[in-house]
């Protein structure tokens, strides 16, 4: 039987790589369209961002726009294949 990802398996970390592999290829997501769109604080979304960045599998993007900082978000290719691999272990029990 396939194995989870227990980083991934956490609630939280799955609706974000949920939500960053549902992005068209090439794309980013702005940090507080992120944060709004999971209904997450500032601290609880980035605590859960720094795992996945350390783990590999979140690129974080940050800019200026203007003069105000901003944080772009996407699932890198090891993030997505781990998350892929999380989703088809999590089918392989249910079945």
């Amino acid at each position: 039987m396939a194995e989870l990802n227990e980083l991934i398996h956490q609630s939280v970390r799955l609706r974000i790589m949920a939500a960053l592999t549902a992005l068209p290829e090439g794309t980013e997501i702005e940090f507080s369209a992120l944060r709004d769109l999971l209904d997450l604080t500032d601290g609880n979304l980035g605590a859960h961002l720094r795992k996945l960045e350390d783990a590999g599998y979140v690129t974080v993007n940050k800019t200026f726009v203007g003069r105000r900082p901003k944080t772009f978000l996407s699932a890198s290719p090891a993030g997505k294949q781990a998350f892929e691999a999380h989703v088809a272990a999590l089918k392989e029990i249910i079945a």
